[in-house]
């Protein structure tokens, strides 16, 4: 472990970045959080409205608009900067557009001799994460996406609404792409340790066709959420303080980021979301469920759709 303090720095200060900035401020998660953005002027008015927080804060945060060159003593760089989702475009639609941008960004970052790792929310999140790694040239396991953390929680928040269960003892995963082509792990989804399909028939009004429904809204919350306020960022906001909790605090967390699979599921190559262990080095490990026949034809197709996406970035 290291002997100084923890520094997070974060790029890009729109939603996402911002409200990631205030849930790490609340929680007291590193000593240290440097925001850099193209916008100077909002990312030095975020730095003075989150400092004047610091007397209702649990612990000490320094916090200061800053530049690339903060990055060379950062633990953590954290992207949540590019083009955002617009009514009506899906996340794959965003490729062309951010990895340009991301192509600079990461360039600059390891210009400063950063040697930590990268976590990007930016999306489409698997992409530009693979495009990360690729970019910086950093080991797979120091490269990590936000995947499908915030659809795994919403996910379980679902299902324990419907099962009027608290949302934190339903433990149950979506893998997958972050985006249209991602999947429920219904035969690894439980509630204290009983199966969902034990749950089922418990009450009369539990029924076995009302999951799909509930995965339905799961896939589609950020479509949903977009056309009323136009973006996400409160979920994500807090899946990327409970990822940089995992990290600083060497956790050893199990989570469903986007990981780097060289074999793992039978696939190599391309970045997607899966349970991982999460901790100071990184991902540690890959968690490898053992899927159902329907679930491992499901994940081929999310498999497959994100590498024929990735073409463009794999010869760039």
């Amino acid at each position: 472990m290291k002997n100084r303090v923890n520094r997070v720095v974060l790029i890009g200060t729109g939603f996402v970045g911002s409200s990631y900035a205030f849930a790490l401020l609340n929680q007291g998660v590193t000593e240290e959080l440097v925001l850099i953005d193209l916008n100077k002027d909002k990312s030095e008015g975020d730095a003075m409205d989150l400092n004047h927080g610091m007397p209702f804060a649990p612990s000490p945060t320094s916090i200061w608009f800053g530049d690339y060159s903060d990055c060379k003593e950062a633990d953590l760089v954290v992207i949540t900067a590019g083009a955002n989702q617009k009514p009506g475009e899906t996340r794959l639609d965003l490729v062309e557009k951010n990895a340009k941008i991301f192509k600079g960004i990461v360039n600059h970052v390891m210009d400063s001799g950063f040697d930590g790792i990268f976590l990007v929310a930016t999306n489409p999140v698997d992409i530009l994460t693979y495009a990360v790694w690729k970019f910086s040239g950093l080991p797979k396991e120091r490269v990590i996406g936000s995947g499908t953390i915030l659809d795994t929680a919403r996910f379980r928040f679902l299902l324990g609404e419907y099962f009027k269960v608290d949302t934190r003892n339903v433990h149950a995963y979506i893998i997958g792409e972050h985006g249209d082509t991602e999947l429920p792990v219904w035969s690894h989804a439980d509630i204290a340790g009983k199966n969902i399909d034990d749950w089922i028939g418990k009450e009369e009004n539990f029924r076995k066709e009302d999951l799909n429904s509930i995965f339905l809204n799961v896939r589609d919350a950020a479509y949903q959420i977009i056309e009323r306020k136009g973006a996400t960022y409160y979920g994500i906001a807090m899946g990327l303080v409970r990822l940089t909790k995992a990290i600083l605090q060497n956790e050893n967390s199990v989570l469903t980021v986007s990981a780097y699979l060289d074999g793992k599921y039978g696939h190599d190559d391309v970045y997607i979301g899966v349970p991982a262990i999460v901790n100071r080095n990184g991902i540690r490990d890959i968690v490898e469920l053992d899927l159902n026949s329907e679930e491992i034809d499901q994940f081929t197709q999310s498999v497959n759709v994100l590498k024929k996406t990735l073409e463009p970035i794999r010869k760039d």
